[in-house]
């Protein structure tokens, strides 16, 4: 009769082998940490979190150097406060939706304002989400770009711990603990990645998203559920994370008992369906939102075609200004970046991943011409992984892309803390 082995016991000061969860990280990892709240946080969890860190300070830096070095006028004596310099573009509507709603009957200085407004600033066309964040942190912070700028500090470091984790699903442990800081490295100094900082709505967005898409992936249908909800009230991308939950779901070749948890999968319809009758009963209007689209940034329905050639005639035809050119290549450049990625998760199959991006890619190329393309490469997580991933062969992919993206960071984070249009 063969003999069954039976393991030994460990000797006196010998350590018995430990198990090894799912999700990659190490046990004795989690019980290092001592800090309240930091428990379920790993090794390389800590580690995302000062690159994250130390890219904040990178961001901080820049500010200041902005305020200084490009004051308003050669002779002033005083550099505008840093606070000021955060308050652009989009911040304003949020702060306008967060004090005021979106009905309200008021007039700004520049004459814009609500419904009973010489001119209607068209706020219908931001979610309710970030402002409802925004109000609720303003009554513990007064100012409301400095409220603002938390929300997406703290939004930021949830959504890179998740990207990381994501990440480390798609390699081996040791290696995914490289790869997983990579991702996170790779968004922080992408060329739009002054919009995480600012009061904007994409740190916030990724907040939800990427823990919904880590929850799916370990087949928690209804946190999945309740978390792409969230990222709905923040942006109608909310409904492209919809779509691919559900695609994940049939895909994972779900048992009776797993069906019984599809309904969560409707749940992020809710909000955007909730936020068309809030409109319509203020402005008889079920689709106000996408109205407003297309008043304020010409977001009418066009082939992609057309919106091709009118984004190309606005780079290169020389019928605006340079600062304006420039920005209409970049659309361009990342229209292309984000046509090779859905190729690329096509190939590999990666059907809710190329399902999520092939919708977004379909809302931003079907207007009149690209706006916001490279800002919305933030929110494209499969790129950050894909980047993270191919970099553990071929670390040349990593500084060919550090070399590349981090200028690009920063002459965007100048652009946009000068005042100017970046994306």
């Amino acid at each position: 009769m063969a003999r069954i082995p039976i393991p030994k016991a460990p000797s006196r000061g010998q350590r018995a082998p430990e198990a090894v969860p799912s999700d990659g990280s190490h046990p004795r990892r989690r019980a290092r940490s001592r800090i309240p709240g930091l428990s379920a946080l790993d090794a390389t969890d800590r580690a995302v979190l000062g690159i994250y860190a130390l890219t904040r300070i990178a961001v901080a830096i820049t500010t200041y150097c902005t305020a200084w070095f490009f004051a308003t006028g050669p002779e002033d004596r005083h550099a505008p406060s840093f606070l000021s310099l955060w308050n652009r573009w989009d911040a304003d509507f949020f702060r306008k939706i967060a004090e005021h709603g979106y009905f309200s009957q008021f007039t700004e200085p520049d004459g814009s304002g609500g419904i009973g407004s010489a001119r209607p600033d068209n706020r219908e066309a931001f979610f309710p989400g970030f402002p409802l964040v925004l109000r609720a942190v303003h009554t513990v912070v007064p100012n409301w770009t400095a409220a603002g700028l938390l929300i997406s500090l703290v939004a930021g470091a949830v959504a890179v711990v998740a990207l990381s984790r994501i990440t480390r699903l798609h390699l081996p442990a040791e290696t995914g603990e490289r790869a997983g800081p990579r991702a996170a490295l790779f968004l922080l100094v992408s060329p739009c990645a002054v919009f995480l900082a600012a009061g904007y709505t994409e740190a916030l967005f990724l907040a939800f998203a990427l823990p919904a898409w880590l929850a799916a992936r370990r087949d928690r249908w209804a946190l999945a559920g309740l978390l792409g909800a969230a990222a709905t009230t923040v942006r109608i991308s909310g409904l492209f994370v919809a779509a691919a939950l559900a695609a994940q779901f049939l895909l994972s070749r779900p048992g009776r008992k797993q069906w019984r948890s599809a309904g969560w999968l409707a749940v992020p319809a809710l909000p955007a369906l909730a936020y068309s009758w809030y409109l319509h009963s203020g402005t008889g209007d079920w689709m106000a939102w996408k109205h407003a689209q297309e008043r304020g940034w010409y977001r009418q329905f066009h082939a992609p075609w057309e919106a091709w050639q009118h984004t190309w005639d606005g780079a290169f035809a020389h019928s605006s200004t340079t600062h304006y050119a420039v920005m209409f290549q970049a659309e361009l450049a990342a229209m292309v970046a984000g046509v090779l990625l859905l190729a690329f998760l096509v190939v590999r199959r990666q059907w809710p991943e190329a399902l999520y991006i092939g919708l977004s890619l379909w809302a931003l190329g079907t207007s009149y011409w690209y706006q916001s393309v490279p800002r919305a490469t933030l929110l494209w997580w499969p790129l950050w992984t894909a980047l993270a991933v191919a970099c553990v062969r071929r670390p040349w992919i990593r500084s060919t892309y550090l070399c590349v993206a981090a200028p690009l960071a920063t002459v965007l984070a100048l652009v946009f803390t000068k005042g100017q249009w970046a994306g």
